[in-house]
């Protein structure tokens, strides 16, 4: 099937035997064109000769099929302005045809005459466009799976492997058209450069490109784990430690290097095309059982962006349905699967070595006290990013409990900044993936994790039973790709000489520190502007935010309408993605899914979610409440006042903001939150929600059983139970007052308290009293130099404290401060509480400019209204 694509006769025409091939070829065949209309590719006016990675007779009837049915030239016509009588030529021939050794022999001669086409004729130009064939790279549901063995791969295989190839797989066949190459613009760029290196020149560069494109595709070539794990074993940094082990623990040098070995295999991936194949085979049914459809959005932004890079997916952590649905996705979308760093708990029997040859590399909790395994998996690390293997791994270190996104853990991120610091060959750059579901397999176990049931252990036996999972339908998927982040201008911010840290690979610069947080923060930044907001998502908003958890039907299609507006006409991120449905679907929608149920009535049905769904729905309610985080503190502002000024919301905003920013990860600085408040204020405005006076410095909303006025209340209570937060922490720390306790205790008092209220006001959100939350709330107090940690590791604070107390009057109800007052054990009216001396405030800790930017509350302006339900 060899040595067939160059030197025909010459004739206009492909012969009558090649096209009497291409006939009898045909049904065997399906192709698929990447891009879909290469067409446009092309530059008008000038001759297009082809180059395809192998020879083969094949290859040239599948490119002289694909070019016919795209509108290209047809590569076996002579082309234009040469003495070439074939308009494609091969990187890469075999000698011979029926029994040639399968010696490659370059392009040269082939590109050389190209070259003097070109030459005394300065107007003249050829397109050369690299057309990359694969034969079998994705799976198809009906494939059977002796077809997995012949598969495309990275070997050069014989002519009756790829006959063989075209019969099981050319149904699957996908020719990629690369960007065509003006050699007219290379060699002017070349000048005086000699025809012989410069036809080197471009054949080492089509070489690589080839590579590239097919390491794109079908994933690198990876060398069997055996031999990666020699070449970690045997790098300098793990042959010290191995050395080091031996001498600590006064063992032989062979024993500790058998440990060493040991544990390469225990975390190294194993991969495996036929397996990836096979086990897709298998997902696709099971996703077809359990999901209704699974979306991705952005992936062509995110294709488009990763060539030349080492690619470091980082999604959302919500489903153990994660790892398989990205990488099940990649693959179908013809984009390599990604070695997945998975925790060791899923090291299972049978499941354990299928997860590691698709790409699965385990790593421990926690690697104190184990200087060895620490050192492996480094170099392990390192070794897949200088291969340029497309890694992923999870940067909230585990599965969200409540569905917000969690304080990032930045173990991985720091080894691959050092592993590219070592070797900055391969720039890296970070895709950031929001993953969104309609309802989750694991919901009801993390319910009962959040109330203090203990975590179940990953198990065999545990897996099988979860295979009753597949009796009930999931709903949509959706993966949305964010905007992606490159290592690089980090480092060129942090400093301009990071190269310089490249020289010791045990180095660790002073502002390493500081990139990597910036890196995490960025990347969780960019997954929650990648939203998407499905209907379930929108009726968790609406009717959460009642004390029932019911609404009216009419209540609720208009509080879906007015959610739906505010998400088109104020976008979050242009990568933000809404549902189609309108109101009336996404209820029967809510109601077909068994999230909500119907209560009809004389007078108008309601729709209510019952108390187990509502403690569920809480979890879609937070996937997305980032998006309605401004709306809802505009909103917030108005609960227990009718009149504010506008300066008043903007001023308080500011001081609130950096709190929902740590807890929500939010995109803007403080003047871009401004803008964000600025723009919604005046979308409640011309919306009837708030009427504005005074040339609009003063805003007004409706009496409380107005239409208008629930609706806003409606908002702003997705948001509350975060200020609820905020003041049970500054209470419980006035309660036991300066110097008396730690972080972790103040943390564990406002847990308590929290769940207390819990039970007291039926609230039906585990979350609420979930203690990462108010560790978070402790640790940017610390940031802010509003608390901090005094020489005996109590915590002190200053008058800001003082003066966010104060505030909390405008926000939260007198019911609900007395209520969190009478359980943090605070006597008398936190709200009088006397100034701190100024003796207690650290030099550097800014509270001084704090407070003079602190203005008191304009309460004259405030007609104060109890809330009542509209």
């Amino acid at each position: 099937m060899q040595n067939m694509t160059a030197d025909y006769p010459s004739r206009s025409r492909a012969p009558w035997w090649f096209g009497l091939a291409g006939q009898l070829l045909e049904p065997w065949v399906r192709i698929r064109r990447d891009p879909a209309e290469p067409a446009s590719l092309l530059k008008a006016g000038a001759p297009v000769c082809y180059v395809i990675e192998r020879d083969g007779f094949s290859d040239a009837l599948i490119l002289e099929r694909a070019c016919r049915e795209a509108g290209l030239p047809p590569p076996m016509q002579p082309l234009a302005g040469s003495r070439r009588k074939r308009s494609v030529f091969a990187l890469a021939r075999r000698d011979g045809w029926l029994l040639g050794r399968n010696r490659q022999r370059p392009p040269n001669e082939s590109l050389a005459q190209l070259v003097r086409s070109l030459e005394g004729q300065p107007g003249s130009d050829i397109q050369i466009v690299p057309v990359s064939i694969y034969v079998g790279r994705a799976p198809s549901r009906d494939a059977g799976w002796f077809r997995v063995l012949f598969s495309e791969n990275w070997v050069m295989v014989g002519r009756f492997r790829r006959l063989l190839a075209l019969l099981l797989n050319g149904r699957d066949t996908v020719v990629h058209f690369s960007a065509p190459v003006s050699l007219r613009a290379v060699l002017d760029e070349a000048g005086q450069t000699e025809p012989d290196r410069f036809v080197r020149k471009i054949a080492r560069v089509l070489r690589t490109h080839f590579r590239r494109i097919r390491a794109a595709v079908i994933g690198p070539d990876l060398s069997h784990r055996r031999t990666v794990a020699d070449s970690v074993l045997n790098a300098e940094p793990v042959r010290a430690a191995i050395g080091a082990t031996a001498a600590k623990e006064h063992i032989s040098h062979a024993k500790a290097w058998r440990r060493a070995h040991k544990l390469v295999m225990e975390i190294a991936a194993d991969y495996s095309h036929p397996v990836v194949r096979s086990v897709s085979f298998l997902l696709s049914n099971f996703w077809n059982k359990l999901y209704d459809g699974i979306a991705m959005h952005h992936f062509d932004k995110a294709r488009a962006a990763a060539p030349g890079y080492e690619v470091v997916y980082v999604p959302s952590h919500r489903s153990h349905a994660d790892y398989l649905l990205l990488s099940y996705q990649l693959h179908m979308s013809g984009v390599v699967v990604p070695h997945i760093a998975a925790g060791v708990n899923l090291n299972l029997p049978v499941i354990g070595p299928i997860l590691r040859r698709g790409g699965a590399f385990f790593l421990r909790r926690s690697f104190k006290g184990n200087a060895l395994y620490s050192v492996i998996f480094n170099e392990y690390v390192a070794q897949l990013i200088d291969r340029g293997v497309p890694m992923e791994y999870f940067i909230e270190g585990g599965r969200s409990r409540t569905g917000r996104l969690l304080a990032p853990r930045a173990g991985m991120l720091v080894m691959t900044v050092r592993a590219f610091l070592r070797a900055p060959r391969r720039p890296v750059l970070f895709q950031p993936v929001y993953i969104g579901y309609e309802k989750l397999m694991e919901g009801k176990s993390y319910i009962g994790e959040l109330t203090g049931k203990p975590k179940e252990k990953e198990s065999l036996l545990g897996l099988l039973k979860g295979l009753k999972v597949l009796r009930q339908r999931y709903g949509h998927v959706a993966l949305n790709f964010g905007e992606p982040i490159e290592l690089t201008p980090l480092l060129d911010a942090a400093s301009q000489d990071w190269r310089a840290a490249t020289a010791d690979p045990d180095a660790k610069p002073e502002w390493l520190n500081r990139v990597v947080d910036d890196l995490a923060e960025r990347i969780q930044v960019n997954i929650n502007r990648a939203a998407d907001v499905n209907p379930i998502n929108l009726l968790a908003l609406a009717l959460l935010a009642t004390p029932k958890h019911a609404m009216a039907e009419s209540d609720l299609l208009a509080q879906l309408e007015l959610m739906r507006a505010l998400l088109t006409q104020m976008p979050y991120s242009d990568r933000v993605t809404l549902t189609p449905m309108d109101p009336p679907a996404i209820v029967a929608y809510g109601e077909q899914m068994g999230w909500i149920r119907r209560v009809r009535h004389p007078l108008g049905d309601v729709l209510v979610a019952d108390d187990e769904p509502a403690v569920l729905l809480s979890y879609f309610r937070n996937n997305v409440l980032h998006l309605t985080a401004t709306a809802a503190w505009v909103s917030c502002c108005f609960l227990n006042n009718r009149r504010m000024t506008r300066a008043s919301v903007i001023r308080l905003g500011r001081i609130i903001y950096p709190f929902i920013q740590g807890e929500l990860f939010l995109p803007w600085d403080t003047e871009g939150f401004v803008a964000q408040m600025q723009g919604t204020i005046d979308f409640f405005v011309g919306r009837g929600l708030l009427e504005a006076s005074a040339d609009g410095r003063v805003l007004e909303r409706g009496p409380g059983q107005d239409d208008a006025a629930f609706q806003m209340k409606t908002i702003a209570r997705s948001l509350i139970q975060a200020f609820e937060r905020y003041y049970i922490t500054i209470a419980a720390l006035a309660k036991n007052g300066p110097h008396t306790t730690t972080a972790a205790e103040l943390e564990n008092a406002c847990a308590l308290t929290a769940q207390r209220l819990s039970l007291l006001n039926e609230q039906s959100a585990p979350e609420f009293f979930d203690k990462a939350l108010f560790r978070g709330f402790i640790q940017k107090l610390r940031e802010q130099k509003i608390v901090w940690t005094d020489e005996a590791g109590k915590l002190d604070y200053d008058r800001a404290l003082e003066d966010m107390v104060r505030d909390a009057r405008v926000i939260l109800a007198r019911e609900v401060r007395h209520s969190i007052l009478k359980i943090t054990g605070v006597d008398g009216d936190m709200d009088a509480a006397p100034s701190r001396p100024a003796a207690h405030v650290p030099e550097d800790s800014g509270s001084e400019d704090l407070h003079r930017r602190h203005v008191q509350t304009e309460q004259h302006e405030h007609a104060h209204e109890p809330p009542r339900d509209a």
